[in-house]
């Protein structure tokens, strides 16, 4: 669930594409505040600890600007560099302890079939969920260990933390199973010796 991270944030005065690369220099990421009806507040927060922070998807921080109030807030976008990965810009959205928030969770596959007997294959690699702002699971696991070639889960059939709620469709497909591609192509190759071989007693 939901690890609060604290961190110390300055307002900001300068805009604009040089002020953001002195801010960058300076070991601080450019980030706008905003939500629940308050004006966005442009902020600059701690390279370090931002980095260190959002490496877990929906991490709820509390942001201190200028040694004033603390408000809760999650990440609504996260602009990387695409070289070094560096976090270059951060949108906040300020979040409320209580509230629900919709926001999309990593599934991640358990005891999958390592013995290349079967293909299980994520078909989305996140769900959508509203869920309380300070209870947001990391991720959601789906044990697949029972699962046999030709068998799915959907929506329905993905556990959701206490609270949350899934508002798509029920029906939309999460996981399926197939059969290796060698076991296809192989089954393939036979039925197409036997059509060659109806083929070539009907001739006869």
């Amino acid at each position: 669930m939901s690890n609060v991270n604290q961190i110390e944030a300055t307002s900001r005065t300068e805009f604009g594409k040089g002020a953001a690369r002195r801010t960058r220099r300076a070991g601080l990421v450019p980030a706008v505040l905003y939500g629940h009806g308050t004006d966005p507040i442009h902020i600059s927060l701690p390279a370090h600890d931002t980095q260190l922070a959002l490496r877990t998807a929906n991490a709820l921080l509390t942001i201190t600007v200028d040694g004033g109030k603390e408000v809760l807030a999650l990440p609504k976008q996260v602009q990387r560099n695409p070289v070094k990965d560096h976090i270059e810009h951060v949108d906040l959205v300020i979040v409320k302890r209580g509230e629900k928030v919709s926001v999309e969770i990593p599934l991640v596959l358990v005891n999958a079939d390592e013995s290349g007997a079967k293909v299980v294959m994520l078909d989305v690699q996140t769900i959508e969920l509203q869920v309380e702002a300070t209870n947001i699971p990391a991720d959601i696991e789906l044990d697949v260990k029972d699962l046999e070639i030709g068998d799915t889960l959907t929506a329905k059939d993905v556990p959701l933390p206490e609270g949350a709620v899934y508002a798509g469709d029920p029906d939309a497909l999460i996981v399926s199973v197939a059969a290796p591609r060698a076991a296809v192509e192989a089954a393939e190759g036979e039925e197409s010796a036997e059509g060659e071989e109806s083929a070539e007693e009907a001739a006869e």
